[in-house]
């Protein structure tokens, strides 16, 4: 198991360009899911405010927020762009479809 500061050391030290796709969901859809990002959940879970300053450093500078579904999937997004709700009812459906296929 890796511990919080062997996460917190891994994303602080991510190159800028590992995190420009997710920057580029951001600005064009408003949210970013685990799938989409180079960032599991476990550091969604214990890194956010790195996640955050590193994105903020990669050019994305609006607020952010993360939504989980039942520990399954969880959603950073832009909260004024998207509703918390909206991205919870939206995590539902992909966990949902993600388990039919």
């Amino acid at each position: 198991m890796v511990s919080i500061h062997q996460l917190k050391y891994t994303v602080n030290h991510m190159a800028i360009e590992e995190v420009s796709d997710a920057v580029q969901e951001l600005l064009l859809e408003g949210l970013v899911t685990e799938g989409k990002t180079p960032f599991s959940r476990t550091h969604f879970n214990t890194c956010f405010a790195e996640i955050e300053a590193l994105l903020q450093r990669a050019g994305y500078h609006r607020p952010l927020d993360v939504v989980g579904y039942q520990g399954q999937a969880y959603a950073m997004f832009d909260p004024s762009r998207w509703d918390a709700v909206e991205v919870l009812r939206w995590l539902k459906e992909y966990v949902e479809e993600a388990a039919a296929s």
